[in-house]
């Protein structure tokens, strides 16, 4: 019935939504137990913490044999990031690129696009692409975690984290972590199946379906998390954990998702939003990298240019 694939459609985003909100709280804590730095964390635990719900959706969609979602998923979710996420964010109060660290990170985000558009130019990732992905992720890593900390970053990420927990204190944490993973994983199978299931009943095809509402609703805790950051005056937060997730979503998730199950989609489905990721990726480092605050008149450009792709994809 469709009534009830759109209860597990809202059921999914809400575990979704909840599990990467205790998965971030919990794996920073951690993080800052362990003696990990705020703009590491930034980067790696929060970003990577608030991509698990795409993991989760992804690997879910292509094990159920709907690899469009998987990918739709991840270009679906890259998009929405920037445009959606970061102009909710800077509506809420202006993002100012003054952290040195985002022109390291901006070259890589385009290029992580830049390489799945070369990989995927053949409408498949293979087990092969997925290795590619994942040692890039690994090499990124390794980058990440030999660079300096900024301290012009520093006091503006710490106020964005959970302050870390005292010692012999590690329990609640650890608890909230994997609370956190076991509902990211039950929600990602509820709105994987519901989204899938309402899609072929309605007709739609899985590669939008993907693309709207499993992204959307998968994005949910990066949207929380920036939120959360720009209210709290700590613009790094929410920019680094966007430029992070997509880094992550792209060699992370689909390297984890075509090592497992290779993903096979018609190119001409998925060529126009791959197109559309990577032109919202340089407008975004076009913003930055000129010094141009990410105000609310950026942020109003952003949503429009949103609405109207995926007015275009609905109706196109």
């Amino acid at each position: 019935m469709p009534a009830m694939n759109v209860i597990w459609i809202l059921a999914g985003i809400v575990l979704l939504y909840g599990g990467g909100q205790l998965l971030v709280n919990g794996a920073s804590a951690l993080a800052r137990a362990w003696g990990l730095g705020p703009m590491v964390i930034g980067l790696t635990v929060v970003a990577f913490g608030t991509s698990a719900p795409e993991l989760a959706a992804s690997l879910a969609a292509a094990l159920d044999g709907a690899p469009e979602i998987a990918a739709g998923n991840v270009v679906g979710s890259n998009i929405a990031n920037i445009a959606l996420i970061l102009g909710v964010t800077a509506l809420v109060r202006p993002l100012h690129s003054e952290a040195r660290f985002l022109r390291r990170e901006m070259p890589i985000m385009v290029g992580a696009a830049l390489l799945l558009a070369l990989l995927f130019a053949d409408g498949r990732l293979g087990r092969v692409d997925g290795a590619v992905f994942l040692v890039a992720l690994a090499a990124y890593l390794i980058v990440l975690f030999r660079g300096e900390e900024l301290p012009t970053t520093h006091e503006s990420f710490a106020r964005g984290l959970p302050a870390p927990p005292r010692p012999g204190s590690l329990a609640a944490p650890l608890v909230r972590t994997l609370a956190g993973l076991a509902l990211l994983v039950l929600g990602a199978q509820a709105l994987v199946a519901g989204a899938t299931a309402l899609a072929r009943m309605a007709g739609v095809p899985e590669l939008l379906i993907g693309l709207s509402v499993v992204a959307v609703g998968t994005s949910l805790p990066e949207l929380a998390a920036s939120v959360v950051a720009a209210s709290k005056r700590a613009p790094e937060i929410a920019l680094g954990n966007v430029v992070g997730s997509n880094v992550f979503n792209v060699l992370g998730i689909l390297g984890v998702t075509a090592a497992i199950r290779p993903i096979e989609v018609p190119l001409e489905a998925l060529a126009p939003d791959l197109a559309v990721m990577m032109a919202f990726s340089v407008v975004l480092w076009v913003f930055l990298a000129t010094g141009l605050r990410l105000g609310r008149r950026e942020a109003g450009l952003l949503l429009a240019l949103y609405a109207a792709f995926m007015a275009y994809r609905f109706l196109g």
